[in-house]
Parts: C-alpha cells; structure tokens; sequence
C-alpha cells in the first residue's frame, strides 16, 4: 500500500537571464513525493509495488501540476531519488512503467519519451531532472534541466518521485542549429 510521507509542489518562473528580458515568462512546476520503499533492504524480482506507485502518483498530483502553469504544458520529465537501502531499478520502476500514462493524460498527449533520471543517495541530495517538448524529441529549444531537493529525503528506506512540467523552453535558446 503506497504511503506518502510527504509531498512538495514547487513554481518557477524564468523571466530573465544573463540581463536580456524574455520574450514571455516561463513557468516550470515540480511535485515531490516521498514514498516508503517496500524493497528497502532487500531484492526482489517483482516490482509491481512500485509500478502502481507510479501510477498512483502521476493520477494524484499531475493536474494540479499543470494548473500550476500560466500556459499550455509543452515540456515534460521526471525522475527519483531512492534512499541508500533501495537500488536503482526502485526508482526506476516508480517512474518508467505506469507514470507515463497519467503524466501524458494530463499535459495533453505527449508523443515523445518522457526524459528521465534517477540515482541512490542519501537525504539531501540534489536531482537534475531533464526537460524536453512533450512531443518533438528533437526541439533543441526545451532541452532544459530543473534542479530539486528534499532537504529530509529519501530517507534509507524511503523514495522521492519527481515529475515536472514547464510552459516553455529555454528562455533565450541559440542551439537549435548549427553554424555553417
């Protein structure tokens, strides 16, 4: 049975870099779930437990996610973070075989690979979830990366699931095409 220890729903809004105003706000959004990891400690073979976390995750907190956003969603991700009991087929198995679904119900299709990462470390650490276009795996516009943390998690026997969404791209993206 999932539990949720806690969850963390973060907004940001780019507005300028490097001194050049943009041409619109973007607005990325990022929700955390700390989830107890039934496997801590020990392997399995069947990881359906977390599968159905996944699922349960993107179902509970992807609208709101999107309604977070001043605009249409057109970038997506997602990652882990599992705590040092666990392995790294726990957060992938949290995030790869159902989250998808929910996570492309709510921004409204998405026909590319939801780009993902994930790793084993301990409370604190940081995690560069990758963003893409939802659709055009190839939009070197909204290659982008958004950083999280949760200050208290994973804790050893505990998983932090992440899924983000954004607005836009890169604020002021040159590296759509290259110089001849």
């Amino acid at each position: 049975m999932l539990q949720i220890r806690k969850s963390l729903m973060l907004r940001e809004t780019l507005t300028s870099d490097m001194g050049k105003s943009a041409a619109r706000p973007v607005v990325r959004a990022v929700a955390l779930a700390v989830i107890g990891n039934p496997y801590a400690g020990r392997y399995v073979d069947d990881l359906t437990e977390l599968f159905e976390a996944g699922r349960t995750l993107g179902e509970k907190f992807m609208a709101d996610l999107v309604g977070m956003l001043s605009q249409s969603p057109i970038a997506y991700g997602k990652g882990a973070i599992v705590g040092l009991d666990g392995e790294f087929e726990h957060g992938g198995a949290c995030i790869h075989p159902m989250l998808g679904k929910p996570m492309r119900a709510a921004v409204g299709g998405g026909k590319a690979v939801i780009p993902s990462n994930v790793k084993v470390a301990a409370a604190g650490a940081s995690l560069d979830v990758p963003l893409t276009h939802k659709d055009d795996s190839w939009s070197f516009d909204h290659f982008d990366t958004i950083t999280v943390t949760m200050p208290d998690a994973p804790r050893p026997d505990e998983i932090v699931v992440v899924m983000a969404v954004a607005d836009g791209g890169r604020l002021h993206p040159r590296c759509g095409q290259a110089p001849r």
